[in-house]
């Protein structure tokens, strides 16, 4: 499991290197499919100004615990705590009303996304991995799809559900029909969350998820006239 400990770099080195964009000790994904950037486990000096080079003077970018405080200048904008939920018994299973979601579906995913906010999804977003919905009357209302893949893993990401249809477990059967998935490639379904949260940990622990690890995301601004050291 220790590819998970820092998840996007083993994705953006691995499965997912197809996506990476890199400067130094630097990746990231392109800025339209996830806001995900990474560093190694052990960088070397300089690598806040690799980080900088590939993100941009006035960027926002994440706060890698591997690579220790970022420079004094750049502005703390967020913190919070997170966890980490990996499969440990999921009764996973196909669902018989989800559907595939195709780029074609992208303007309706965005706006249940921006209706319900379950985290960042992003117009390329879809291309990550499966990403699966419930349609009611023809409107999608409910989806659930694939994010990170560290080597071995997939993450369960973008679960939301219309207010309109929530407790009706259709989020639930659309994880449980994600994970199948994943599983059918032999790897292994982990999910994110907000520590604050603590419904959604409930329900997912009570899916056959369980608490790996505890973290903490922050997001730091990188300053307007940053320029690389000589």
């Amino acid at each position: 499991m220790s590819v998970l400990d820092n998840a996007a770099w083993a994705s953006l080195t691995g499965p997912h290197a197809g996506f990476a964009e890199r400067v130094g000790q630097a990746v990231r994904y392109p800025t339209d499919v996830s806001v995900f950037s990474a560093v190694p486990d052990k960088p070397t000096a300089g690598v806040w100004d690799d980080v900088a080079a590939l993100a941009g003077p006035g960027a926002v970018v994440p706060v890698f615990a591997q690579a220790g405080s970022p420079p004094p200048d750049w502005e703390l904008l967020e913190e919070m705590a997170g966890v980490q939920l990996v499969d440990a018994g999921v009764d996973a299973a196909p669902d018989p009303e989800a559907v595939r979601l195709t780029v074609a579906d992208v303007p309706e995913m965005l706006d249940l996304v921006a209706r319900t906010k379950p985290g960042p999804f992003l117009p390329r977003t879809v291309l990550l991995g499966t990403y699966l919905g419930i349609r009611h009357h023809g409107a999608l209302v409910a989806m659930a799809g694939e994010r990170l893949h560290p080597p071995g893993w997939t993450e369960i990401s973008a679960v939301c559900t219309d207010p309109a249809y929530r407790d009706r477990g259709l989020a639930g059967r659309l994880v449980r029909a994600v994970a199948a998935g994943i599983r059918d490639r032999g790897e292994t379904p982990f999910m994110h969350a907000v520590a604050t949260n603590v419904n959604a940990i409930r329900r997912y622990e009570g899916m056959g998820f369980r608490l790996r690890r505890t973290n903490t995301f922050g997001r730091v601004r990188i300053p307007d006239d940053w320029r690389a050291a000589a």
